[in-house]
């Protein structure tokens, strides 16, 4: 760690340096910015995701009035080690580099597979997670009916995934939403220096098969969601092909505190084209001190 990490609000998305901590021989990188007070929220990425691939109408937005920590986790990008190939252990690891940063308790938000360790993070780390926001993800064993069959071969056939593959990964074929998938590629793209290396084939083959054993039912199908009793917002497009929006009404409806959102003419990355009133419903959910229970 580095002395600039006592002053995360002296950052933003663009700005703030990567710093590494290490912990059990894994080197992770992360950047912090943000307020200088209030629970930390920490973002679980994507597939193939690192912290080059959020956008900072999101980020920023959120960190306007509390920490944000962007990570890669074990084997991603710039972080070191091997990439392990279960959802659990991932989530494992993503506790061990919370704790390493000393932080008793953070907010969380998992995007896609970020959503899965999220879930996985909640069950097995329970006091670390304050409030948790799922986005565009699934419960385990979930519904794929809707899957479109060719997500697999554009998700993985370059090295890079290049704009017209988030075209159809993440935004709708409507003309605002691929408008608004141009906006996100030019804001995603504003960091020019210190910016993450690629994800490598290791760590997509190890997601690939967390991805494949978490579509696997583990007991009572949802009963460990509603063992999830922290406030959990599940945000989703109304047509998402890579997550079916479906699985985001299970969520909500098995997760005992939970919220749902459901952006119009929207994919899987319904955050990215709608990112003021996502980073509006999500702090206000974040900030909110009424209790469900």
């Amino acid at each position: 760690m580095t002395a600039e990490s006592a002053h995360p609000a002296r950052y933003s998305h663009v700005t703030a340096p990567t710093q590494f901590i290490t912990r059990d021989g894994i080197r992770y990188a992360y950047r912090r910015f943000g307020a200088g007070s209030g629970t930390p929220l920490v973002f679980l990425q994507h597939f193939r995701g690192g912290m080059d691939h959020w956008d900072p109408a999101v980020t920023d937005g959120l960190a306007a009035n509390r920490p944000v920590i962007l990570f890669n986790n074990t084997g991603v990008a710039s972080s070191s080690g091997q990439t392990p190939d279960t959802v659990e252990a991932q989530a494992d690891d993503a506790a061990t580099f919370i704790h390493t940063l000393g932080l008793a308790q953070v907010d969380v938000l998992g995007f896609s597979v970020g959503g899965y360790v999220a879930q996985a993070l909640t069950l097995r780390h329970r006091e670390l997670v304050r409030r948790l926001v799922l986005v565009g993800t699934k419960p385990r064993a979930g519904d794929d009916t809707d899957r479109h069959p060719d997500v697999n071969a554009v998700g993985t056939r370059h090295e890079t995934p290049t704009l017209e593959d988030f075209q159809f990964l993440f935004f709708t074929p409507s003309a605002t939403s691929q408008a608004a998938s141009e906006r996100f590629w030019r804001r995603r793209h504003q960091r020019t220096t210190d910016t993450d290396p690629p994800t490598s084939k290791q760590t997509m083959q190890a997601q690939i098969r967390a991805i494949v054993d978490w579509q696997q039912p583990h007991g009572e199908p949802f009963a460990e969601l509603e063992t999830i009793t922290q406030p959990t917002l599940v945000v989703n497009g109304n047509r998402d092909i890579m997550v079916p929006t479906i699985n985001s009404y299970l969520l909500s409806q098995h997760l005992p505190n939970g919220q749902l959102i459901v952006y119009p003419d929207s994919g899987h990355g319904s955050l990215f084209q709608y990112p003021e009133l996502f980073v509006t419903h999500v702090a206000r959910f974040l900030d909110a001190t009424v209790a469900y229970t």
